[in-house]
């Protein structure tokens, strides 16, 4: 027997030995395998991607699309390069370049749904409201469980006045991912949609030579569809002791090349002391960019307005542009030709012009109080009160506007006119407006 255990001692000390020598490297190769589980679950980003964005986050765009540039052509049919490029293109304001680079991707692999709604985020930008949609259409195909995709196609929904089905896909959405706070604020938004405004009005002229002049009036702006528009009003008038009334209508197709086109008129029971009959027509068209430091949008006016009086016919040519700045500042320059042709006399224009800045005051949540200041100097003026005659002015004003809720607001405007001949012309107007 102990001739035995001799022989096993050694033989079970080996044993352990070997155990103990294969525990550690078992525990030795667990160590490793979870030291670089991490690594290996986070794809390192492409030192080119590293400084495109850093150039991105500076809006240093000349050198974000350099880096891409020098990479393609290493590259050249990486597609994942060229999708940086139209996003690149895109953020930059390259609206046209970039739908080019994202439609030449999905030629040669229309199987991501990211390049699909690279595209639609194009559309949207330029207004292509429709083929947004159909680009949205086909990522969802493509990736059905994905919430921002949802989002994106209730976002081109609502843009298309389809307020039901946008709720339906924001829903979808926040089924898919119950945190989306982009899905949460898209359904508070169709909430909060209207399409009709109400408002009314009362102005006073003080005029320093005669009686003031009042006028009431109430319209209602409806927005029927993304393209279809109108707008009816009525007015009562006090001029000088006499009562005189109007009512106005007007419609405007909202076209996305041709921009706003506006055409209405006007008859009134005149009682010689307004127009009898108007009509009136106008272009609107604007331009913006999201992305721009300064400059945000741009929009231009054209329009024309015939006036019929009992004793003088007047046409109006007017003209305006508006620039619109970072933080909701903008500023208005506008320039009116009026061709006056009184009865037993010529035909002659005169020219006025004004400018218009406006500019945020003060945000409580969702009350707000902004504010404008204008100047303006010419001869006859048509804008507020229906004068005739021939005479100089220059006038100086200003307004507060307070949108106390999203559907509610009042408007006020002050203005003081110093005429020829020593006279003046105080105005002041007050306005309420509610949308439903």
């Amino acid at each position: 027997m102990r001739e035995l255990r001799s022989d096993t001692v050694p033989a079970s000390r080996s044993l352990s030995a070997a155990l103990r020598l294969f525990r550690f490297f078992c525990m030795l190769t667990v160590a490793l395998f979870l030291f670089a589980s991490p690594a290996a679950g986070q794809e390192a980003q492409p030192e080119w991607q590293e400084r495109v964005l850093k150039y991105c986050d500076a809006r240093d765009w000349p050198s974000a699309m350099r880096v891409l540039e020098q990479e393609i052509a290493r590259a050249p049919a990486d597609l994942d390069l060229k999708s940086w490029r139209a996003r690149v293109l895109a953020w930059s304001g390259n609206l046209a370049q970039a739908q080019q680079e994202y439609l030449a991707i999905l030629k040669v692999s229309s199987s991501d749904p990211d390049n699909w709604a690279g595209l639609a985020n194009v559309y949207t930008r330029e207004g292509k409201n429709l083929d947004a949609l159909a680009a949205l259409d086909q990522a969802v195909q493509l990736d059905p469980k994905r919430a921002d995709l949802h989002a994106g196609r209730a976002r081109a929904l609502r843009a298309l006045r389809e307020r039901r089905e946008s709720q339906a896909e924001f829903r979808k959405a926040l089924t898919l991912d119950s945190n989306s706070a982009e899905a949460q604020a898209g359904l508070n938004s169709l909430h909060g949609e209207t399409k009709h405004e109400l408002r009314l009005g009362d102005e006073t002229d003080f005029l320093s030579y005669t009686s003031a002049n009042e006028g009431e009036w109430v319209t209602v702006a409806s927005r029927w569809s993304p393209v279809w528009a109108t707008n009816l009003g009525s007015a009562l008038y006090q001029r000088g002791g006499v009562f005189a009334a109007k009512f106005i209508a007007s419609g405007t197709a909202h076209l996305p090349r041709l921009g706003a086109i506006t055409a209405g008129g006007a008859v009134g029971h005149d009682n010689a002391v307004i127009p009898k009959s108007e009509v009136f027509f106008s272009l609107d068209h604007g331009w913006s960019s999201h992305n721009a430091r300064l400059l945000r949008g741009l929009e231009l006016e054209y329009g024309q307005h015939w006036y019929w009086y009992r004793a003088a016919r007047i046409l109006t040519l007017n003209s305006a542009a508006v620039i619109y700045f970072p933080r909701e500042w903008s500023f208005t320059l506008a320039a009116i030709g009026a061709r006056s042709a009184f009865s037993g006399t010529g035909v002659e224009w005169r020219p006025s012009g004004s400018t218009r800045l406006g500019f945020p005051l003060r945000t409580w949540g969702a009350a707000q109080l902004s504010g404008n200041v204008f100047f303006a100097v010419g001869t006859e003026n048509f804008a507020q009160s229906d004068q005739i005659g021939s005479f100089a002015s220059q006038t100086y004003g200003g307004g507060l506007r307070f949108r106390f809720s999203a559907s509610q607001d009042i408007t006020f405007v002050s203005s003081y006119q110093r005429r020829t001949q020593g006279r003046t012309d105080t105005y002041a107007g007050l306005s309420y407006g509610i949308r439903f």
